[in-house]
């Protein structure tokens, strides 16, 4: 499956919980609610995945967690805020350096339409 055929999925599915649940509920509500819904649709997907920084070949153990990452493609980082700040796509954008992945998405269900608390971010894509 392509980046952009899970983009859709991940974005449907961010879709559906939005609409029963609104925004307003802590980040680790909707990280449980999308790895389950994901896992439901057949999707393999990596809840709080520790992902190593290498700096002049050594490997440093933790240097970020993903919030999800879906198929071994799509790195998926969760927001419940007022604002999503620059940092927060900056960070995304890191990640995905450093995974050599394509895609990300960065989602904030603290808006009152997630259409417009969606982000794509891409690395080299």
């Amino acid at each position: 499956m392509t980046e952009n055929e899970l983009s859709k999925i991940i974005v449907n599915t961010a879709y559906q919980i939005h609409t029963k649940l609104g925004p307003g509920l802590l980040e680790s509500v909707y990280e449980k609610i999308m790895l389950y819904e994901l896992t439901r649709q057949g999707l393999s997907a990596e809840f709080q995945k520790g992902i190593p920084v290498v700096w002049n070949e050594v490997n440093m153990e933790i240097g970020f967690r993903a919030d999800l990452i879906v198929e071994k493609t799509v790195i998926i980082e969760l927001k419940s805020v007022e604002t999503i700040l620059p940092v927060h796509q900056k960070q995304l954008l890191t990640y995905l350096k450093l995974t050599n992945l394509k895609l990300g998405l960065l989602i904030n269900f603290n808006e009152s339409l997630i259409k417009n608390g969606i982000t794509r971010i891409v690395n080299n894509l």
